[in-house]
């Protein structure tokens, strides 16, 4: 189809535009200020559109009451609704035109109800928030709204960033390392968190969230250390096998001290005791909003690895070949998983093979692109703490168990598996 180009040129600049786009576009926006006046004139009290006029102009039109129902009331709503359509709509062309699909749109593939959970939640963590005051505080006082908003939302919330730290981290550390049995449990890096969460409150008593949470990456991180050099020790280096095996030794050491302490301070085992099993009982936005940002920081380092991981995961030497500097990679991750692992530590105390069990199960959707394993398997880990925490509930009814009970009952099976089916020396 032939088109007829208007042409405009000036000293600096020169463009074409279609001649049927500038009378098309003055009646759009002929319609769209009609229907601001409508929307202006039309309720409960009536305006003329001549006294709408004059009050948007500053016109007095001898009715005071006209300003505070325009200005207040009617004004702010038209251009609301004027923005919102105006964004779901550039919104919509431009997801169609990305994807090539007729059918795109925010709220078919779930942009919508991922903003509204967002906004749900910053509406429970912060309803004191002027903007949010009224529709919160007619529910104050009853009885649902004080379980949701104090036990049962923390609760959850606590159960979404363990899972999905604990998966993306086991992620990480089976693609750099090359090891399907690699897990922040299985290694030794959540036992040591929790030794150094025990001896602390061993020796200084009921210490603060804040410090409990530091003394977690402390010992998280002596630890990935500490069994990469002890694989690195081994016949043919950090192995699978070797990290391994290094990781499976020192767990029982920590494990073994962790124990004396207990046995020795009955007061520190009282105070901890359910949870050195994994339990997710008792938390609260305090514990919460402690660990939040270390588990978001680390979780935004390690969606930015994907790529380099991905390539790590074919072999260091192919990665060097490659121009990646593998050795910046590594320290990178670890960080991840040294944030990842101590806070979901600190918030739930050591929750097993979820690291190891959830890599695997996104490997069966997506191969080796770790752009894509990484945020699947927040997801995945997420759901799946979740579906452990409430059969933790409901099994044994009104006794609860221990989430990281449960998680074990699924993960050692499949850790056997893997023992067995996956890994060489």
């Amino acid at each position: 189809m032939k088109v007829d180009w208007l042409v405009i040129r000036s000293e600096t600049i020169s463009f074409r535009i279609d001649r049927r786009v500038p009378p098309i576009l003055l009646c759009l926006a002929v319609a769209v200020v009609v229907a601001m006046v409508m929307n202006l004139v039309r309720g409960e009290y009536p305006i003329s559109p001549l006294d709408i006029v004059k009050t948007v102009l500053g016109i007095d039109t001898g009715n005071p009451d006209h300003a505070f129902v325009i200005y207040n009331l009617r004004l702010p709503r038209t251009l609301v609704a004027f923005m919102v359509g105006m964004a779901l709509a550039v919104s919509g062309t431009i997801f169609q035109g990305i994807t090539r699909n007729p059918l795109a749109d925010p709220g078919i593939i779930g942009i919508n109800a991922g903003a509204g959970l967002a906004a749900v939640t910053v509406i429970v963590l912060f309803p004191s928030a002027p903007i949010y005051t009224l529709p919160v505080s007619a529910f104050v006082g009853s009885y649902e709204h004080l379980v949701i908003q104090t036990v049962r939302l923390p609760r959850s919330l606590v159960a979404l960033l363990v899972g999905s730290a604990l998966a993306v981290s086991g992620a990480l550390m089976q693609g750099l390392t090359r090891n399907p049995l690699a897990d922040p449990g299985i290694l030794g890096i959540e036992s040591r968190a929790a030794l150094a969460v025990v001896a602390t409150i061993f020796v200084f008593g009921s210490s603060s969230l804040s410090v409990l949470t530091t003394v977690a990456f402390l010992g998280a991180g002596v630890t990935a250390m500490l069994v990469y050099f002890l694989g690195s020790l081994g016949k043919g280096g950090a192995t699978p096998l070797n990290i391994t095996v290094a990781g499976a030794a020192l767990t029982a050491l920590i494990s073994s001290l962790t124990t004396a302490i207990l046995i020795v301070s009955q007061r520190t085992l009282e105070e901890i005791r359910f949870w050195l099993a994994g339990s997710l009982a008792g938390r609260d936005f305090n514990i919460l909003l402690s660990a939040l940002p270390f588990v978001m920081i680390g979780l935004v380092v390690a969606f930015a690895l994907g790529r380099q991981i991905t390539t790590m995961s074919l072999g260091e030497d192919v990665a060097k070949g490659l121009g990646q500097q593998t050795a910046w990679v590594k320290i990178t991750t670890a960080i991840s998983v040294v944030l990842l692992a101590g806070s979901s530590v600190s918030l739930a105390g050591p929750i097993g093979f979820i690291g190891l069990v959830v890599p695997h199960i996104v490997r069966f959707f997506i191969k080796a692109d770790y752009r894509w394993i990484l945020p699947y398997s927040a997801v995945v880990g997420a759901t799946l703490i979740l579906v452990a925490d409430v059969a933790a509930r409901v099994l044994l009814k009104p006794q609860e168990l221990p989430v990281g009970v449960m998680t074990a009952l699924v993960g050692a099976p499949f850790f056997v598996y893997l023992a067995k089916s996956k890994v060489k020396k």
